[in-house]
């Protein structure tokens, strides 16, 4: 999956209608309105406001919005572009201005599939990954195991205290979750404990 954080935005004219799209980085359906008022705030005598979202990494939400166009011919086709380059945790507006020419079902299908393409070919991208956090908890004299642990599944450390135990918050991809956590109940009688902290992702450069 795909993530971006920053905004990207395209325009193009097609028989006479505009069409400026905005691709934006978004954690949650709150975060997407707030910023959608914005840009509807930006272009209010747009004849439309189109949009698509997901959200969510580890259990995927999705949302379209035609805003007075023939159903399924502008919130979908974009849906279908952030879904073919996997994008998750983003969402894109497609604002057109009507040029006084009809383009048709397939012709707005093409048309805001189109804005939202532009938007996601300038895009930087970035890797997202889901992950499981587990919070570990372990005498000194097991850190040697840990380390080895950390490097086996490629863990992320989030947060680290050090009293008279250490206790590690980390990041380990989903895939490899289950396995971890057997991996670390092996080592109960070491004195080395686990909380499953829930789902989780991170977030990684393409290159």
């Amino acid at each position: 999956m795909k993530t971006v954080q920053q905004t990207y935005q395209s325009s193009f004219r097609e028989k006479g209608s505009k069409f400026i799209g905005y691709l934006l980085p978004t954690l949650s359906k709150e975060n997407f309105e707030d910023k959608l008022e914005d840009i509807q705030s930006n272009y209010p005598d747009a004849t439309h406001h189109c949009y698509a979202w997901r959200i969510n990494p580890s259990n995927i939400e999705e949302f379209t919005q035609d805003d007075g166009e023939p159903s399924g011919t502008a919130g979908l086709p974009i849906l279908n572009k952030l879904k073919s380059f996997e994008m998750v945790n983003c969402g894109c507006v497609v604002v057109r201005y009507y040029g006084g020419t009809n383009l048709g079902t397939s012709g707005l299908i093409q048309a805001y599939g189109k804005s939202a393409e532009l938007c996601l070919k300038k895009a930087s991208l970035r890797t997202v990954i889901p992950t499981k956090k587990f919070e570990i908890t372990y005498p000194y004299d097991q850190q040697k195991e840990i380390d080895r642990l950390k490097n086996r599944f490629n863990l992320k450390e989030i947060d680290a205290q050090y009293t008279e135990e250490v206790s590690l918050t980390m990041a380990c991809r989903a895939i490899h979750a289950d396995t971890f956590e057997q991996a670390l109940k092996q080592l109960e009688h070491e004195g080395v404990s686990m909380t499953d902290k829930g789902s989780s992702f991170v977030t990684l450069d393409t290159n």
